[in-house]
């Protein structure tokens, strides 16, 4: 496995002798990870991604301007790329009422389809933590008390 200074590291992107394989693509961990937290958050019954603790700074990171806003696609993910495989580990904050196991299997599902059909990678895990459970009663992170200045 090759190692860039910018977190990407080198893919295999075909056979010798194909026209594929006449140079290299390199896919950052980065990519991968927005890849799976966009894949996991369309499932539904999953409420948010990332513990408490990284939701707050998140949202607050959010905020200010040039916080890095695109930082939230990726909150609760952590990806491992290798030359040609992959590895992921996701934080889940779950909506009550939910069969765990049932949005835990299709998130499971829904990224591994998702990472490989746009990276080419084989995903060998998906690691699962639910931290929290949503209450129907319980305001969002996101909906904090809004600034009586504008």
């Amino acid at each position: 496995m090759e190692q860039r200074g910018d977190g990407a590291r080198r893919v295999s992107t075909g056979k010798r002798g194909e026209a594929g394989a006449r140079g290299r693509t390199t896919v950052a961990d980065g990519v991968v990870a927005k890849i799976a937290g966009l894949a996991a958050r369309d499932v539904v019954g999953v409420h948010a991604m990332g513990g408490g603790m990284s939701r707050t700074f998140g949202a607050v990171r959010d905020r200010v301007p040039g916080g890095g806003g695109d930082r939230s696609v990726t909150r609760g993910v952590k990806a491992e790329v290798g030359e040609v495989q992959t590895a992921l580990d996701l934080e889940i904050v779950v909506d009550y009422g939910v069969a765990i196991m049932d949005v835990a299997r299709s998130v499971r599902e829904n990224v591994v389809r998702a990472v490989e059909r746009m990276t080419g990678l084989e995903v060998v895990e998906v690691n699962i933590a639910v931290s929290d459970v949503k209450l129907p009663d319980e305001p969002d992170d996101d909906e904090e008390e809004q600034p009586r200045i504008q």
